[in-house]
């Protein structure tokens, strides 16, 4: 299967009997490391060093200060 790569669109040819949910792959173009979020359909997610990078995955941090 043809997906692009989601950091700089090269076409990346991944057959999806080789790839599991939560592998890493590197394009080969940028060296992008991706986690395969979805086997079925294809779906890539680029990785830095503390998991995906994507800042709708990011949790706010409150102060709980204010309770004391």
């Amino acid at each position: 299967m043809s997906v692009v790569c989601p950091e700089c669109d090269n076409p990346l040819d991944i057959d999806t009997e080789d790839v599991e949910e939560g592998e890493i792959i590197q394009c080969d173009e940028c060296g992008t490391d991706l986690e395969v979020v979805s086997s079925d359909p294809l779906e890539l997610a680029a990785v830095d060093e503390e998991g995906y990078d994507d800042e709708e995955d990011a949790v706010a941090v409150e102060d709980d200060d204010e309770d004391e």
